[in-house]
This record gives C-alpha cells, structure tokens and sequence, in this order.
C-alpha cells in the first residue's frame, strides 16, 4: 500500500491526523504529511477513513 498528500490540495484541516494519528501529522507549514515509517499496512483502514473524510480529496491511497 502507498499514499501520500498533495500539498498543493492540502488545506491543513488536521481532520486526517485525528482520523489516522499513526500516519498522518501536520507539518510547519499547516499542510498534512505521512509520518515517516508509518505502517500503512496496520493503519489501512484508518487510512481509508481519512481518504474518504478528506474534504478537498487531498489523500492518494
């Protein structure tokens, strides 16, 4: 499994980082990012919920 954020579609809600805390984090620029290291795997449901939330379609998974 893959996924990552298109900054330039990121608004920097936070609501994937509270959906998938173990994936997703905001970084300084208030724009989401996958954690380094993150387990997709382990988290893919999680990881499917913050996809489908995403209210700008930010989230390519």
């Amino acid at each position: 499994m893959t996924c990552k954020v298109d900054k330039e579609k990121c608004i920097g809600c936070g609501l994937c980082s509270n959906l998938c805390s173990e994936v997703f984090e905001l970084t300084g620029d208030g724009k989401a990012t996958v954690k380094e290291g993150a387990d997709l795997e382990k988290n893919k449901e999680c990881v499917k919920e913050a996809k489908e939330s995403c209210p700008v379609g930010a989230i390519e998974a």
